[in-house]
């Protein structure tokens, strides 16, 4: 096989993989999760920690909560804010993904496990016609 041959069946391969709709759809999923991060990375900094600040007073909110270690600053108050940040994340995926889409994949298991009617007579007659047209092309 020639390299230009080679170069285009590699192409035409990375074509198949990477307009999959698999691949797009993952691709798809990833941009609205970094969009929705932000947006609940926004909440915990922008309006739960504040109010969790004044309820909890310091210099700065949670911002200034701080120890001082061996003359070294531990911003504690930040990696509290960004466990907060993580739990509603979870929280939200776990509503989603658990309750949201369990309930759907539970009402697509019930509606395939549903049992199927009985053929009618006209479904009948025709089944036959269909075993009888093929017996006689074999």
């Amino acid at each position: 096989m020639k390299p230009l041959e080679k170069s285009l069946t590699l192409v035409e391969e990375f074509k198949k993989f990477a307009l999959k709709g698999n691949v797009i759809d993952l691709a798809v999923g990833v941009i609205i999760g970094i969009a929705f991060g932000k947006i609940i990375d926004s909440l915990v900094k922008n309006i739960i920690m504040p109010i969790v600040g004044v309820l909890l007073p310091g210099n700065q909110g949670y911002l200034g909560w701080k120890m001082v270690v061996a003359g070294q600053e531990i911003p504690y108050g930040l990696f509290i804010g960004e466990v907060v940040n993580f739990l509603i994340v979870a929280l939200a995926l776990f509503i989603f993904i658990v309750k949201f889409l369990g309930w759907i994949m539970k009402a697509k298991k019930e509606e395939a496990a549903a049992p199927t009617p009985a053929p009618t007579k006209d479904q009948e007659l025709l089944t036959e016609i269909r075993d009888l047209l093929k017996k006689d092309r074999a």
